[in-house]
């Protein structure tokens, strides 16, 4: 058994991802053909989750999918990269959330249409805290709100760290903050009152999260540790599909932080972002890396 591996629980989204490449969006009454496609599970908990096993290490994700067709397809994907799943509601008749993406083939850029976790949140028992036994870390990408709240207040009692995944503000995130050890935002996180990146770190400073990164995009990382500014920057490459890529820095940087300071688990993680970027998709980066 390898020493080295750990175990992580992200609990949030899943869906299921249809990607297509194309010359460009369609408009108003438009049809493309696309110059290729891949259906594969998606969503930040399940993405990042993903990129945390892909990197060694045992992945398990709690999410709502239910016994819908769709879902079987989520968890025949999940399986190929073993990522455990946990169901928050395995009763689920309705169909788990799916996302349709296109990505502009020549700067891979995408746009995207989907339904998030509103519609299918779970209660804030729907998850055994005995799963936190062997669990290293944790990220909450705020999607289950109410389960999250809990697994974070038992997750804080047994010193497990959390790491937020702060992609947009979601009421309900103000009770999750003071557990957090890490948030690693996007820079279209705002909470309440926050219109820039000066005040979402004091907002969630005050909070009392010592480490804080916003990342944006190709341009450099800012990010507030130990009291002190700074600012990484980001390997440049032409971008084939940028879908996914927050999600898998932040499964990557789960993997880096328990092994290095903030910062150089930040500029890692960067690293194996930029390089899904490549690809099609948020896997086809996997044989690379590992090779």
């Amino acid at each position: 058994m390898n020493a080295d591996r750990k175990t992580g629980l992200f609990l949030g989204l899943a869906t299921l991802d249809l990607v297509y490449l194309a010359e460009k969006p369609p408009g108003e009454n438009q049809k493309v053909v696309a110059v290729d496609s891949t259906i594969i599970a998606g969503g930040p908990a399940a993405n990042a989750a993903v990129a945390f096993g892909s990197l060694g290490n045992a992945a398990v994700l709690g999410a709502v999918l239910g016994n819908h067709p769709i879902a079987r397809l989520i968890h025949a994907d999940l399986a190929e990269y073993n990522v455990k799943v946990i169901d928050l509601e395995p009763g689920r008749s309705d169909s788990p959330p799916v996302s349709s993406i296109i990505v502009t083939e020549t700067t891979g850029d995408r746009a995207v249409i989907s339904i998030n976790a509103t519609k299918s949140q779970a209660g804030s028992q729907a998850i055994n805290p005995d799963v936190l036994a062997s669990v290293n870390i944790v990220l909450i990408d705020g999607h289950q709100i109410a389960a999250s709240q809990e697994i974070a207040r038992i997750a804080k009692s047994k010193n497990i760290s959390i790491v937020l995944d702060g992609g947009s503000w979601k009421p309900g995130l103000e009770e999750i903050l003071p557990f957090v050890e890490w948030a690693i935002c996007s820079d279209n996180f705002y909470p309440p009152d926050c219109h820039n990146s000066q005040q979402v770190f004091a907002c969630l400073s005050a909070a009392g999260i010592s480490n804080i990164a916003i990342t944006r995009g190709e341009r450099p990382i800012e990010y507030f540790s130990n009291n002190t500014y700074g600012s990484l920057e980001i390997p440049q490459i032409q971008a084939v599909d940028t879908s996914g890529a927050g999600d898998i820095f932040h499964g990557a940087f789960c993997h880096y932080i328990l092994q290095a300071n903030f910062t150089n688990a930040l500029a890692a993680a960067a690293k194996v972002a930029t390089d899904s970027c490549k690809f099609l998709g948020t896997r086809k980066w996997i044989k690379n890396w590992q090779t």
